[in-house]
């Protein structure tokens, strides 16, 4: 009885709105928030684990906080298992400085397989508020050692943007990316190729300036008389 009226609602278009860049870390700002927390301290190791998983795996804050000491995998292909958006399972792969400090962590806790990975003070799971305030404190200390900090606000989106630029930047393929991030669909991966502003450049060096002729070069005889001579 409806069906053609709902067909007209469904035919309007999306409200427009500003779509800004997405916020992302570069390498120095993300050596420095790692090194952020005091190693001396059982939170800071704690942190110091979290940052480094979260920056290396690109994981939601809610697969972050939910991950249990089983989830992690440290011997050959050491890997992370969680379980994302729509009860999907992935595994994100693990490099060696992430294995050390995850495996000196585990040996810290030495705590059953099915407890956080990274608790609170009372054992349970970190709520995303507990994360949200932890990286603010570490990204106010990290701003000391490197100033363009103090201009970013640094989320936990804004770290799994990190990880995604990150990829992108050293030649990964956006299909694999997605994967990398359990996104539905490879076109999510497209805000990154905007927001990357060394692709744009190096894409901009591979152009003609402007005013200046096209044509190819061609040597004068006393360049080709010494090349021939050497």
């Amino acid at each position: 009885m409806h069906s053609a009226h709902i067909q007209r609602v469904l035919a309007m278009p999306s409200k427009r709105y500003d779509k800004s860049t997405v916020s992302f870390l570069n390498r120095a700002e993300i050596d420095a928030l790692v090194a952020a927390p005091d190693q001396e301290t059982w939170i800071g190791r704690r942190d110091r684990a979290l940052l480094l998983t979260a920056v290396q795996s690109g994981l939601r804050v809610s697969e972050l906080v939910g991950l249990r000491g089983q989830d992690v995998a440290l011997g050959s292909g050491a890997h992370i298992r969680c379980q994302g958006k729509g009860r999907k399972e992935r595994c994100t792969p693990l490099r060696k400085e992430t294995v050390m400090v995850l495996r000196a962590w585990l040996r810290e806790q030495n705590a059953p397989p099915t407890s956080p990975l990274f608790p609170n003070i009372r054992g349970g799971h970190l709520s995303r508020d507990a994360v949200e305030d932890l990286l603010a404190k570490h990204a106010g200390s990290a701003s000391l050692r490197c100033p363009s900090l103090k201009q970013k606000r640094v989320s936990p989106h804004v770290l799994r943007h990190s990880t995604a630029m990150d990829l992108l930047q050293h030649g990964v393929d956006r299909s694999v990316i997605a994967l990398w991030l359990g996104h539905e669909s490879v076109e999510t991966t497209q805000m990154y190729l905007h927001a990357d502003l060394q692709l744009k450049e190096a894409a901009l060096a591979r152009t003609t300036p402007l005013n200046v002729r096209a044509g190819r070069y061609r040597p004068g005889d006393r360049l080709l008389a010494f090349l021939t001579s050497l």
